[in-house]
């Protein structure tokens, strides 16, 4: 097809050339429609997993303490450089005359507004770790920047950033803020942003099913419909599973301080069986009322509520330090971003290994969720215009929420340095830090429910995305599908922290490294078929 325009934005879809059709190797069991034999191995594996978790508790607990340290330390520099490819090929596309392709071809238009958009891919993102995270890292960074460096046997043995800045507070604060920005910014968001762009490319502009190994067919051909890609689907269904689990294991350990701290609540195996049992089945009424009714309602309920509690935070808290703290760390994240990215021959290890590796797994074993999900909410913006909004808006709305939830912190420990803030648990620094501003009961209670919310839209919006998966890319497929992986997911989050017992978040951080860890592979490889597929498409075009 020739354009008189020589402009890829006035494109039509171009479906690609292939006799398959969606659904072609599914199955109809008991009412289900599901691939085979992804569907198969998928569930199978993961029951094995939770069996054979629950009966071997002490090895396992063992194993993923282990596993987590092995890859982190192994390869951290592996971890590091896939993260920056992701960057500099996003700002690559954003650039280059491939920017201006319009998912779904010239005349589609965006199903939702901006507001709801943003709401949506911002709640499915990273919800949950800002409620865990916004105070605790930054603090964490801080203490560890104003502590220096420490030397055994030739190598450092703390946990601060690059060179750390000890004894100076204004330093070590941007130091932490910067590290802690960079791990809610540019790379993870376009770690999300370039598995969504393959998945709504490849679906809207190409006539492809909305699943992973759609995004490989400019390498596979028609292999990609035979054993590689249900390989590939698989492997995004365990990377899933197993980096929302951990998600959801933030989640309950957070609301079951809060809701100790509060009211003097248990934080034993039971309740933590209880309450996410009961946001299970929230979030299967959720998934029941689809995308629209169920989804998309409650990822504005979270926007809105988080708006309040941060407009809260910067008004009654120390509003001009949270100010200076937003905008010297955002300086201090730009001027750092280089030396944090880089992989190689740095001496703060522990940095490095225990928290970027470790947080870049995490976003990839989490990017078939997201990105699927952002893709599904994203026919009809211009290449260009989805990169920016998924990176930059995201990253902007992080860092005025790490400022000023941990510029609040930061401030009460450099005005007492015995604030109580400093000797709690992470899970519950963000309660203690709000007990010292008016009104805590009532911004606690605020904090708890927001962390509640954002853990059903992620187990809801996750369970639409594995139920694609394991659909062969049917959107559509029965209910209970959707309500079996619904419960799946809470299965496996409450089996990894019944077992992890007082190590239980390693337990769920080594499972989201373990599976982050060959999906890194899968996404590189993606990035070149995304590259040829577009270029294809573009040329097409003119």
């Amino acid at each position: 097809m020739t354009d008189s325009t020589n402009d890829p934005s006035a494109d039509v879809p171009q479906p690609i050339d292939t006799d398959f059709e969606i659904g072609q190797h599914n199955v109809t069991p008991f009412g289900f429609d599901i691939h085979n034999p992804v569907f198969g191995i998928s569930s199978i594996a993961i029951i094995v997993f939770v069996i054979a978790t629950l009966m071997l508790q002490g090895p396992a607990t063992e194993f993923f303490s282990w596993l987590r340290d092995f890859l982190t330390s192994s390869f951290d520099w592996f971890f590091l450089s896939a993260a920056n490819v992701f960057v500099l090929f996003s700002l690559f596309l954003v650039l280059s005359p491939m920017g201006k392709i319009r998912l779904g071809g010239k005349e589609a238009r965006p199903d939702y507004g901006y507001l709801g958009w943003f709401a949506m891919l911002f709640a499915a993102g990273m919800g949950i770790g800002l409620m865990f995270f916004g105070v605790s890292e930054p603090m964490s960074h801080f203490a560890s920047s104003m502590g220096g460096t420490t030397v055994e046997a030739g190598a450092r043995t703390d946990w601060a950033p690059l060179g750390a800045a000890v004894g100076d507070t204004i330093a070590a604060r941007d130091l932490g803020m910067a590290a802690t920005i960079f791990h809610w910014g540019l790379h993870p968001w376009s770690i999300y942003a370039i598995v969504a762009l393959s998945l709504a490319f490849f679906t809207f502009n190409n006539g492809l099913p909305l699943t992973l190994r759609s995004a490989f067919y400019p390498l596979l051909g028609e292999r990609v419909w035979g054993w590689p890609g249900h390989v590939i689907d698989t492997l995004a269904v365990f990377s899933t599973l197993f980096g929302l689990a951990t998600s959801l294991g933030f989640g309950t350990e957070q609301a079951l301080a809060g809701f100790n701290f509060l009211f003097g609540w248990g934080t034993g195996n039971i309740a933590k069986v209880v309450l996410i049992s009961v946001i299970t089945a929230l979030a299967t009424i959720s998934v029941i009322r689809g995308l629209d009714g169920g989804v998309k309602i409650l990822s504005e309920i979270n926007i809105g509520l988080a708006l309040l509690l941060l407009l809260f935070v910067i008004v009654v808290g120390p509003t001009a330090i949270i100010f200076d703290t937003i905008v010297s760390g955002g300086i201090a994240y730009a001027r750092e971003i280089i030396p944090l990215s880089n992989p190689f021959g740095r001496d703060d290890t522990n940095f490095m290994q225990g928290w970027t590796a470790f947080y870049w797994a995490w976003w990839i074993s989490w990017s078939p969720f997201v990105g699927m999900f952002i893709a599904r909410v994203s026919r009809g913006r211009t290449v260009r215009e989805f990169l920016t909004c998924v990176i930059l808006i995201p990253m902007l709305a992080s860092v005025v929420w790490m400022g000023a939830f941990g510029g609040a912190a930061v401030s009460q420990v450099m005005a007492d340095a015995a604030a109580p803030v400093i000797g709690v648990a992470q899970e519950l620094k963000l309660f203690v830090m709000l007990e010292q501003l008016p009104f805590a009961s009532i911004t606690s209670l605020l904090g708890i429910v927001l962390v509640l919310v954002f853990f059903v839209t992620s187990s809801d919006s996750g369970s639409l995305v594995i139920d694609t998966i394991t659909a062969g890319g049917k959107i559509d497929a029965p209910v209970p599908q959707r309500v079996f992986w619904c419960i799946f997911e809470g299965v496996v989050a409450a089996t990894l922290l019944l077992v992890g017992g007082s190590s239980a978040l390693t337990a769920l951080q080594a499972m989201a490294v373990s599976t982050g860890f060959p999906f890194t592979i899968v996404l590189l490889a993606m990035c070149v078929s995304l590259y040829i597929g577009m270029r294809r498409y573009v040329k097409a075009m003119t």
